[in-house]
């Protein structure tokens, strides 16, 4: 009972602070305001049961990441979608700091696009944020017919109040980079965002920066590649991205491609610095390991250098006789101090200080498992590179590597899981289907930098009652350093 009431009295004061000031909407001021935020009590996520065994829906999971709760690291509450294989994959909210000028908008309502089936889900998060329910359900026909987009991705709140949501594909299964646009109230497809006729030709994942008229996107793959899993030979068909594309924000036109070459191949993820008179940020490439630094020429276009370089490994045992690190999820502090990264095959995640924007330098490192451990089938050659010891916690051994990241908003916690795409799961760590994913928190040191395993912390998505699940990307209810942008 007393620690219902703290918690309660905590959300009202919080309320009247977040809702007194003149004219505020959802969201912060500014990204270091962020940081000065409540800490994060729940989280949410999707958890994903295509290819695996067990033939239930996605649903999306209510974590307690309260250390004072007595309910510390539980699932509280599963919402399951309606259908089966959806692949439930990213989110995102129907309004964040974008439109925090805006008092009439609320961030109640988190968006769901489905990898797979092309669905986006609209979940209700507002009337008991710690029990969601739905809201409302798009069809993938409504994306066929309207938008001629499928395989929708990353969803971004816009300051106008509409819902931006990136693409993988056309209907058919062929790459296509485009942008759905909902209505920001009933939720709707409005339409493409991008110009009639100027898609890109794959796509993935976006950010924007409206002072500099900018917005860049990335991409994966053709989804006809995807479905079943990675095959080398689908890179040099040319199925795989390598290019980010810039577009004009306000014609909605695509006015430059940068080709990064094989050194920047399969770039996922995109951040621009938070600072939204910041005219740079980096992008993670999959494939070659690498991190590109991109940004605004004294001639007003875009351009990209590599920055960070994670090599390849030697290795017996494994599918091919080099081994990627496989860059799979980037994100920087709201104070664009610290870029943070995560290495899929290797086995860990990384931390860069980026004051020297040109320049990053590594601070942190932690291994939380991978395909190079100890015990393990692969063997490295690599004379500078040996194998790390099986990640274990509370007697728990971590299958699969660390794959999606969140930070908290005071940057001392990074929270992390183990999944990244269902078939890919089931190609490179069979026994992460049969065991279930986790997540991690890590400890980290915001004054000169360093990474800790929190030993304390874990939830094991193995043990959901339907069976083990694949939990993939953490969101906040109050909004992160991944899903709030600042105009």
């Amino acid at each position: 009972m007393l620690y219902e009431s703290t918690r309660n009295l905590t959300h009202l004061l919080f309320f009247f602070e977040a809702t007194s000031c003149s004219g505020c909407g959802p969201g912060y001021r500014d990204p270091l305001e962020a940081m000065k935020g409540p800490r994060e009590e729940i989280v949410y996520l999707p958890c994903i049961y295509r290819n695996t065994d067990i033939l239930k829906p996605d649903y999306l999971a209510t974590v307690d990441v309260d250390p004072k709760s007595p309910n510390y690291c539980k699932v509280i509450h599963r919402l399951p979608m309606p259908n089966l294989r959806d692949e439930l994959h990213h989110s995102g909210w129907n309004a964040c700091s974008s439109c925090f000028g805006d008092a009439s908008k609320k961030r109640n309502r988190l968006i769901l696009p489905c990898l797979v089936s092309s669905r986006v889900y609209v979940v209700d998060v507002g009337t008991d944020p710690r029990a969601p329910r739905m809201h409302k359900i798009i069809e993938p026909t409504d994306l066929y017919w309207k938008c001629d987009l499928a395989h929708p991705h990353t969803s971004h709140c816009l300051g106008s109040g509409q819902i931006m949501i990136s693409t993988l594909g056309d209907p058919s299964g062929n790459g296509k980079g485009g942008f759905v646009l909902l209505d920001g109230e009933t939720f709707e497809v409005i339409g493409n965002w991008e110009a009639p006729g100027d898609s890109a030709p794959m796509g993935y994942d976006f950010w924007y920066q409206p002072r500099h008229n900018v917005m860049i996107s990335t991409e994966w793959g053709a989804p006809k590649a995807l479905g079943n899993g990675f095959n080398p030979a689908d890179v040099k068909a040319g199925l795989y991205g390598k290019r980010l594309h810039v577009w004009d924000w306000t014609t909605h036109k695509r006015v430059q491609t940068i080709d990064l070459g094989e050194e920047g191949a399969i770039p996922l993820e995109i951040r621009f610095l938070h600072d939204p008179l910041a005219a740079e940020g980096y992008v993670g490439c999959a494939l070659s390991g690498s991190i590109f630094r991109f940004y605004k020429t004294p001639v007003n276009n875009w351009s990209a250098e590599k920055v960070i370089s994670v090599p390849s490994k030697k290795v017996e045992g494994w599918a091919l006789p080099d081994m990627p690190s496989l860059i799979t999820d980037i994100l920087i502090s709201l104070d664009d101090r610290f870029l943070y990264f995560s290495n899929w095959l290797h086995g860990d995640i990384r931390q860069y200080d980026i004051t020297d924007r040109r320049n990053p330098q590594m601070v942190g490192q932690v291994f939380l498992g991978g395909s190079i451990v100890n015990g393990g089938p692969v063997k490295v050659l690599d004379k500078e590179f040996t194998c790390q010891p099986p990640c274990v916690i509370k007697g728990k051994k971590v299958q699969g590597g660390p794959q999606m990241l969140q930070l908290s908003l005071d940057g001392k916690r990074l929270y992390v899981t183990t999944s990244l795409y269902s078939a890919w799961d089931k190609q490179f760590y069979p026994d992460l289907i049969k065991e279930g994913s986790v997540m991690m928190q890590i400890d980290v040191d915001t004054a000169k930098g360093g990474l800790k395993l929190n030993e304390n912390f874990l939830v094991d998505f193995g043990a959901e009652p339907e069976g083990p699940a694949l939990a993939h990307e953490v969101r906040y209810p109050g909004g992160d350093c991944t899903s709030d942008i600042w105009v």
